[in-house]
C-alpha cells in the first residue's frame, strides 16, 4: 500500500517539478542577470502570490517568453515594465508606482497603525476608568456587601 502511494505522489509532484523553465535564457551573463531581476519584478497575474520567475503556471511561462523576446529586440528594462503594465495594470508590478489610484494601497499601512493606535488608547483609557469609577474597588465596606448576598 505504501508503494502505491509514493508512486502515485512521485506521478503527481514530477510534472511540477518540470514546470518552470531552469535553462538559462540568455548566454551571456550580464543578460541573464537582467532577465532574472526582470522575471522577480513582475507578480503572475494568475497566481497572485508569486512572481513570474516563481510561478509554474503557463501563464508566467508566457510572461517570461514575452520578456526573453522583447529582450531579445532590444528593449530597455523601462520599456519591457512599461509593456507589461499596459497589458496588464500596475498589478503585475510588485512595486507599484505611487499615483492617485494606488495612493490608498500606499496609505493602507499608515491608516491601519494609526486605526490600531486610537483603537488601543480609548480601550486603555476606557478600562482605567473602569478601575477608578468601580466603588468596589475603593470602599472596603462596599466590596463585603457584594458577596454576602450570593449563595
Amino acid at each position: 500500500m505504501r508503494r502505491v502511494l509514493v508512486i502515485a505522489l512521485l506521478i503527481c509532484v514530477i510534472p511540477l517539478a518540470r514546470a518552470i523553465d531552469t535553462a538559462p535564457a540568455f548566454d551571456d551573463p550580464a543578460q541573464q542577470s537582467r532577465y532574472n531581476d526582470l522575471i522577480h519584478q513582475l507578480r503572475c497575474v494568475q497566481c497572485r502570490s508569486q512572481s513570474i520567475a516563481d510561478s509554474n503556471v503557463s501563464l508566467a511561462a508566457d510572461l517570461r517568453r514575452q520578456v526573453r523576446e522583447l529582450m531579445a529586440a532590444g528593449k530597455s528594462d523601462a520599456q519591457i515594465l512599461q509593456y507589461m503594465t499596459d497589458r496588464y495594470g500596475d498589478y503585475v508590478l510588485y512595486d507599484p508606482p505611487v499615483k492617485p489610484q494606488t495612493w490608498l494601497l500606499w496609505a493602507a499601512p499608515l491608516l491601519f497603525v494609526i486605526i490600531g493606535g486610537i483603537t488601543a488608547v480609548v480601550v486603555i483609557v476606557r478600562k482605567s476608568r473602569v478601575a477608578v469609577d468601580d466603588p468596589a474597588e475603593t470602599d472596603p465596606a462596599l466590596a463585603g456587601s457584594s458577596d454576602a448576598g450570593a449563595p
